[in-house]
């Protein structure tokens, strides 16, 4: 049997999987709070047709090496890197990032709770802070009365309400994971808890290893455009290697084959 067929579309097929991961790096390059992926290979299987190392060759000489013949390659996994984005600013009052670790909270319509970086926060009808898709957001924001004149949020969390009836005051909270690349990806910016990542711990911002909080900026995507690029070019060339393989292999059975006549 030609191995060379098999490992070669194994390659193939784990190239246009990388290339699918590269290409979402890509077209989230804009995306608030978005943590690109990395793909990560494995080889497969080895098969030995005829001596292993490490056995006795007689006279009590072992083998420093021996046959294997691989089977190719699979993707092992596409994990998130959550690497600090570029914090842009917005100006506006309640566009909030994080600048080191932890997580906003948000109530998903399932009534679970999700997880994002992105801080680009709206009001509501309520005076409740949402996300842009009315995903009502936790950590301990409280209401914002109609009224309000100014609001603002300390690098601490602690966030300050005027209106005509005075100033209040209240203090926010983060959660992080011990393991964030654990976390599953559901779309709109959110990522839900796993076994993997392990439980949530809640903090509050400045404190404890917890990142700070900026008032007034946006968190972007940690995608290094260049570095997607020559990602882009190596997959493409590993692509085209492995196309090439399968060529070669055709042609060499086709020689086989052409023995008989």
């Amino acid at each position: 049997m030609n191995l060379s067929l098999y490992s070669a579309a194994t390659g193939m097929e784990s190239q246009q999987l990388n290339l699918n991961t590269i290409a979402n790096n890509l077209a989230n390059v804009n995306t608030p709070g978005f943590k690109r992926s990395k793909i990560e290979f494995q080889d497969l299987l080895y098969q030995k047709p005829s001596k292993a190392s490490g056995i006795d060759s007689g006279g009590g000489n072992i083998t420093p090496t021996g046959v294997e013949v691989g089977n190719g390659a699979r993707v092992s996994a596409t994990s998130k890197v959550f690497t600090q984005g570029q914090l842009t600013s917005s100006g506006e009052k309640l566009d909030l990032a994080i600048q080191g670790d932890g997580f906003f909270e948000v109530r998903r319509p399932d009534g679970t709770t999700g997880y994002t970086r992105d801080g680009s926060f709206k009001l509501n009808a309520q005076g409740t802070v949402v996300t842009s898709d009315g995903l009502a957001v936790l950590n301990g924001f409280q209401a914002i009365p109609p009224g309000t004149s100014a609001v603002t949020i300390a690098e601490n969390g602690t966030v300050s309400l005027t209106s005509p009836n005075g100033t209040t005051s209240f203090r926010l909270t983060l959660a992080r994971f011990a393991n964030p690349a654990g976390l599953r990806s559901m779309g709109g910016n959110i990522y839900e808890e796993t076994p993997a990542s392990g439980t949530p711990e809640s903090g509050q911002p400045s404190e404890q290893s917890f990142g700070s909080i900026m008032q007034g900026y946006i968190e972007g995507s940690n995608v290094n455009i260049v570095e997607e690029m020559v990602a882009l070019i190596i997959a493409q060339r590993a692509y085209e290697i492995n196309s090439k393989s399968i060529q070669t292999s055709d042609e060499m059975l086709q020689n086989v084959a052409n023995m008989k006549r």
